[in-house]
C-alpha cells in the first residue's frame, strides 16, 4: 500500500461513488476500480460493495480508510516537524475559515502576513463554523476562524466583536417590524438563534418573511433595492452609506454582539509557523470593514 492509495481511499470514502471519486482524483474510472481491486487482493479482504446507488465500505474497508487518514496526518506532521527543526517560518499554513471572515477580513490579513513571511504557503478551506470546530480538533486544519460562540476545550482568541443590526433602504421603526417585509437568508445556526431570541424577546407576532435567499450578500442587495429589511451583522455592510440601520439591543439596552474567534490546539504552537501566525493575529486590532 502506497501513500497515493491513502488519498484514493479517503476520496472514495468521501464521495461514495466511483465516477465522482475518479473525477476528483483526475484518473479514469477503470484505473480507480483496478487499484481498489489490487488493494483488496493485497489485503485479502473486500473493501467496498458496489450497488446501483454507489458503493458501500465494508467494516474492513472502513478500517483501512481510518488507517489511511491516520497515515496521511502522521506524514504531514512529520514534514512539519522536520521543517520546524531549523526554526524558520516556512511550510504550509492550513486555515479553516467561516465564509464572512474569508470574504471581508482574511484577505488583508494574509497579504500582511505573507509580506512578512514570503516562504509560507497558505491553504484555506471555508465551511460552517460548527464544522470547522471538528476540522481543528481532528487536525485537518491548524487554525479555525469561527463566527459565534462554540464549545472548544483548547486555546482560543477573540478576534473581534460587531453589532447585529436591522438594515433597510429607508427609515423604519421597531414597532412596525412585524408588518414589514423581511428578507431572510441562509446562515449559521448560531446567528439564526441569536436573531430569533432577540425577536421573541420583543414581539408576540412572527416576522413577515417576504423572501428566503441563499446568503447574506443576496439579502443585502435586496435591501439596497428597497424590497424589505434584513437583520445582518455589520461585517456585511462595509462600504454602504445609503442604508438605514438600527443596532439590535436587549430590553435593557445592551447590544447584541456577534463574536469571531480564532481556535487552535495548544500543541500546534510547537510549530514555529503556527506560533508566528497566532502571535500575528493576536497583535492585530481587527475591525469590521469601514464604510467609505
Amino acid at each position: 500500500m502506497e501513500d497515493k492509495d491513502w488519498i484514493i481511499l479517503e476520496t472514495l470514502h468521501h464521495e461514495q461513488n466511483i465516477t465522482k471519486a475518479a473525477e476528483k482524483l483526475y484518473i479514469s474510472q477503470p484505473a480507480l476500480t483496478y487499484r481498489i481491486q489490487q488493494l483488496e487482493k493485497e489485503f485479502g479482504v473486500k473493501i467496498v460493495n458496489r450497488g446501483r446507488r454507489g458503493i458501500q465500505f465494508t467494516p474492513q474497508g472502513e478500517h483501512l480508510v481510518k488507517y489511511a487518514k491516520d497515515m496521511r496526518l502522521q506524514l504531514r506532521q512529520t514534514k512539519e516537524f522536520l521543517r520546524n527543526m531549523d526554526n524558520k517560518v516556512t511550510g504550509i499554513l492550513r486555515l479553516g475559515v467561516a465564509s464572512n471572515i474569508a470574504t471581508y477580513i482574511l484577505p488583508s490579513i494574509l497579504k500582511q502576513f505573507l509580506e512578512q513571511y514570503p516562504d509560507v504557503e497558505v491553504r484555506v478551506m471555508t465551511d460552517w463554523s460548527s464544522n470547522l470546530v471538528h476540522s481543528v480538533y481532528s487536525q485537518h486544519v491548524h487554525i479555525g476562524m469561527l463566527r459565534g460562540d462554540y464549545d472548544w476545550p483548547d486555546e482560543k482568541h477573540l478576534m473581534m466583536e460587531e453589532n447585529i443590526c436591522i438594515v433597510s433602504k429607508h427609515e423604519i421603526h421597531l414597532q412596525d417590524l412585524p408588518s414589514l417585509p423581511r428578507i431572510n437568508y441562509k446562515t449559521e445556526p448560531s446567528l439564526q438563534n441569536t436573531i430569533e431570541l432577540w425577536w421573541k424577546e420583543r414581539y408576540s407576532l412572527p416576522p413577515n418573511i417576504a423572501m428566503e435567499v441563499d446568503k447574506m450578500e443576496t439579502g443585502k442587495e435586496m435591501v439596497l433595492n428597497g424590497l424589505g429589511y434584513a437583520i445582518l451583522p455589520t461585517i456585511v455592510l462595509g462600504g454602504q452609506e445609503d442604508l438605514y440601520t438600527i443596532n439590535l439591543t436587549s430590553k435593557h439596552g445592551e447590544p447584541w454582539k456577534r463574536k469571531s474567534w480564532m481556535i487552535y490546539r495548544k500543541e500546534s504552537l510547537n510549530l514555529t509557523l503556527i506560533k508566528e501566525f497566532v502571535d500575528f493575529m493576536k497583535s492585530r486590532d481587527l475591525e469590521t470593514p469601514k464604510r467609505r
